[in-house]
């Protein structure tokens, strides 16, 4: 059943709710729960059975104190996790405690709302390792060295230093920020639905003159995996869907050869490039990741992620 108004005082009723792996919240036994169970007449544990094998999470409020949280990591996908956010910080608990399984069952208690949800990403963040390939190599660098005093107010540095002084939160002074530094035309931004493990464009910089600026266009609200170079959609979605379940920024450097109408009319183009991604919230608790890459030597070939002035802002 739908998390609505008034839910909240059904949960501290009811006490125990669960999370579908596509977000939904149930109640144990309820008809809404066996279907997703796929299973009409358990004669066995099914709401252990659903935690442990089909990523569903299993939600307690007990004695209105404490909010306990059951999860096997491994299988708990980016829908279930971002529906129990939602009502995190709205259950009202002094303490929250979350029990999981690896080889065996775990439990740790936190007194923070923040620190709960923080655990959550960093438990149930996937182990990526990007996927060797001809035309696609990664070498990931330490995010720590963009908020260091020396890199903070340079290159992809105050875009960094914004996400870390706003916690994460979204909001204008992002573009502001971005445009000031030169950034705006070399940032994409994609957004998690809820219900949608797939991230979607929502905006695309005209810096990014490796493909046409149709596509700039054609591609807000479709899926990044359906770039016109599949193979290179399908990579760089692993690497924002990692960060999304993470929390946590991502910085790379990036060798890649893409292929596809291009915006100069080639079919080929070699890119070289640091890339910051970052995880963000909107006030209406929307995941986004905003996506920056710097070319990495500007004489190799001047169409590619060039330096757009701060003018080119998002209208």
């Amino acid at each position: 059943m739908p998390l609505v108004s008034g839910a909240l005082e059904a949960l501290l009723q009811q006490l125990t709710m669960l999370i579908t792996a596509d977000g939904k919240w149930v109640l144990p036994d309820s008809e809404e729960f066996l279907a997703a169970l796929g299973d009409p007449n358990p004669d066995y544990d099914a709401v252990g059975f659903a935690v442990r094998n089909l990523g569903f999470i299993k939600f307690q409020v007990l004695d209105r104190l404490v909010t306990e949280i059951d999860l096997h990591p491994r299988n708990v996908g980016l829908p279930a996790l971002l529906s129990l956010e939602k009502l995190l910080g709205e259950v009202g608990t002094n303490l929250f405690r979350i029990k999981y399984l690896d080889e065996e069952w775990h439990s740790e208690i936190s007194a923070s709302v923040e620190h709960t949800v923080a655990r959550l990403r960093e438990l149930c963040a996937p182990v990526f390792e990007p996927p060797s390939s001809e035309r696609f190599h990664v070498d990931p660098r330490d995010p720590e060295v963009l908020f260091s005093q020396a890199r903070r107010n340079e290159g992809l540095g105050p875009l960094a230093m914004k996400w870390r002084v706003a916690f994460g939160n979204f909001d204008d002074k992002v573009f502001e920020i971005a445009s000031r530094n030169d950034l705006l035309s070399l940032m994409a931004i994609v957004a998690f639905e809820t219900r949608q493990s797939s991230p979607v464009f929502r905006y695309i910089g005209n810096g990014h003159r490796y493909t046409t600026r149709q596509f700039h266009v054609d591609a807000i609200g479709e899926k990044v995996e359906d770039m016109p170079d599949r193979e290179y959609g399908h990579w760089i979605t692993e690497f924002h869907r990692s960060v999304a379940i993470s929390g946590r920024p991502r910085f790379d450097r990036i060798t890649a050869t893409i292929d596809g109408p291009g915006e100069d009319g080639k079919r080929s183009r070699s890119l070289s490039y640091d890339r910051l991604l970052l995880p963000w919230r909107t006030p209406s608790g929307e995941l986004l990741i905003t996506s920056c890459a710097a070319k990495l030597d500007p004489d190799r070939d001047t169409n590619l992620l060039p330096q757009a002035p701060a003018s080119s802002v998002l209208k």
